[in-house]
């Protein structure tokens, strides 16, 4: 599943009207993401996200996309939290349906300096969000 959203992103690209932009880079390994996000009220009504870096990283990204979309503010940051705790080891959270195909990034746990590649688009999508509120 990694490997498909690796190699077949979705929603990668660019949103034409964004309500807040965020660039981030890993500089330890030397992924790179700018997030898109557009805003209905409190929820995300569309993303995408450009950039590159390695599998883990555009995978997550991809894959954040296609969850979050719809969702309000509130859910998304319930997800975001759950997500975090799968990339700290959490084994409660694998079992998390909320997390959806986010659960294949289980194993990336096990690598520490992998867990920042598959946070990269969590983090920028948190100071989207963040940024909304400001």
């Amino acid at each position: 599943m990694i490997l498909d959203h690796y190699r077949r992103p979705r929603n990668k690209g660019i949103l034409d009207k964004a309500d807040a932009s965020v660039e981030m880079k890993n500089p330890l390994c030397g992924d790179e993401i700018t997030l898109q996000v557009s805003f209905e009220g409190d929820s995300v009504c569309d993303l995408r996200f450009s950039g590159r870096g390695c599998s883990i990283s555009q995978a997550s990204a991809s894959m954040m996309t296609q969850l979050v979309k719809g969702k309000s503010t509130e859910e998304i940051g319930a997800i975001r939290k759950q997500f975090r705790e799968l990339m700290l080891g959490n084994t409660a959270a694998v079992d998390d349906a909320h997390l959806g195909s986010l659960r294949a990034f289980s194993g990336v746990a096990r690598f520490p300096a992998r867990v920042k590649c598959a946070l990269l688009a969590w983090s920028a999508l948190e100071s989207a969000l963040a940024e909304r509120t400001s």
